[in-house]
């Protein structure tokens, strides 16, 4: 397995050999690139990083070394522990810190993990500046500090609280509202940190919480992509338990997932869609989603007469576009809900909250709700990459094979047809080529997917 080097993060498996996988050696490698980086390029005399970490088995051997090799940079480091993404998003700007670091690998199985960058803000760093941190580790251009002033740790471990205390504090969550409705809900925390910070959330709505899989040591029970093909005992659960909905993120938290009453799939694509509905039925303004998202959030939005925008495929480049675009709510069809009132980041918490809030108010089931949307249906596909494949050239083959459609090579190649789209490119996490779909049926949309495999397969010779 190659080592994965993007604006997504530096991110690979654990043990093999340096430069390969994520070894100790290259953990302490990108850690030192990226306090070398925020140290170029500053003034001031003395920086702090915030960390913290998912649930992974790994999780506490790459954390001390990341903390400690931070630390013999000179740089503090205020220390979550187990966290969440959204958390350590959070948590940078309300302690002033310089940057932060996530040491997860999201969606990626147990034997994966990452180093996610954030900047002040507790953004991700832009392509430009992974650039120069991956310069940086290339050239071992490090200089640690002597012994008077090496960094100190501060462990902090109330920010995932303190992060339950501002989604609840947000003017769009009605916990009331929510209290009054008595939900029931099964959780499936993929026994990562999620399994601590959703069922408290929803415990502090007044919700009644039935907990699966929320254990956070580190073994995953099923693979931890929200996917319908991995949720099968969460859809037992909820019929069994007769709750009003099950909740599911991935171990990081930045990704969620809604099964209905009768254990049917609410669908990632409609998280972002529902969610966006609520905050637009009460603050009109516009939304932005990645183009491998579904057309039903652009239905939606201009429903509320806001404008949509599809940016390329990366969490930092939504947020930059939903900045350019006053989005007002954004993400991804992954799951992944960005709120800028309270930071621009996928954030899991926000997104139950909202959920729960417009649940509460419009007073229907969650498939009624489901139904209520426009009707799309996705097909998600990978090919596994040899090095022997070329990408580019298969993607150049496509895009001249459907020159006459409607076409955008923003990120890969997006062929929109009049009622279906299909959106080709490469991965910036694992080494394949995605294929997504979208149609108004899901026979239609697997079809169009298998006819593009075979498509690009011919193309590739494989």
């Amino acid at each position: 397995m190659t080592l994965i080097k993007s604006i997504s993060g530096i991110r690979g498996t654990i043990g093999g050999k340096v430069g390969d996988n994520l070894t100790p050696v290259d953990a302490v490698k990108f850690a030192s690139a990226y306090g070398t980086f925020l140290k170029n390029n500053t003034s001031k005399e003395k920086l702090t990083v915030v960390i913290g970490r998912d649930a992974r088995i790994s999780g506490p051997m790459i954390h001390n070394l990341v903390v400690n090799t931070l630390i013999g940079l000179g740089i503090n480091v205020i220390d979550l522990g187990l966290s969440t993404t959204p958390t350590v998003e959070v948590a940078v700007p309300l302690e002033k810190a310089d940057g932060g670091i996530i040491l997860t690998a999201s969606h990626n199985p147990k034997q994966w993990n990452a180093l996610k960058l954030l900047n002040e803000k507790g953004e991700f760093l832009s392509g430009a500046e992974g650039a120069k941190i991956l310069e940086i580790a290339d050239a071992e251009a490090f200089d640690f500090s002597d012994v008077d002033s090496l960094g100190e740790i501060t462990m902090n471990d109330a920010y995932m609280d303190i992060h339950i205390d501002e989604v609840l504090n947000l003017p769009l969550v009605d916990v009331e509202a929510v209290k009054a409705a008595k939900f029931k809900v099964v959780v499936d925390g993929v026994n990562s940190s999620g399994g601590i910070i959703i069922p408290k959330l929803l415990e502090l709505m007044g919700v009644e919480v039935v907990k699966l899989y929320c254990e956070p040591n580190g073994h995953f029970p099923h693979n931890p992509e929200p996917l319908k093909e991995h949720l099968t005992d969460i859809s037992e659960l909820v019929v069994k338990e007769k709750a009003d909905l099950g909740v599911v993120v991935d171990p990081d938290v930045d990704r969620l997932a809604f099964i209905c009453e009768d254990g049917e799939m609410f669908g990632e694509e409609y998280t972002l869609v529902a969610c966006a509905d609520y905050v637009l039925s009460k603050t009109p303004g516009n939304t932005v989603s990645n183009m491998s998202s579904s057309r039903a959030l652009r239905d939606v939005t201009v429903g509320h007469k806001g404008n949509y925008e599809a940016s390329a495929v990366g969490e930092v480049n939504v947020v930059e576009l939903m900045k350019k675009n006053n989005a007002i709510i954004g993400g991804e069809g992954n799951g992944g809900i960005i709120y800028p009132e309270l930071h621009y980041g996928r954030d899991s918490l926000v997104g139950v909250a909202l959920f729960l809030t417009h649940l509460a108010n419009i007073k229907m089931s969650v498939s009624a709700l489901r139904a209520s949307y426009p009707e799309y249906y996705m097909s998600k596909n990978k090919i596994e990459l040899t090095p022997q494949i070329d990408v580019d050239a298969i993607l150049v083959a496509m895009t001249e094979k459907y020159k006459n459609e409607d076409i955008s090579t923003i990120d890969g190649v997006k062929i929109d047809f009049a009622t279906e789209w299909v959106h080709l490119r490469k991965s910036n996490t694992e080494p394949i080529i995605r294929i997504y779909t979208e149609a108004p049926s899901q026979e239609k949309a697997d079809v169009l997917a298998l006819r593009i495999i075979d498509e690009i397969k011919a193309i590739a010779g494989i």
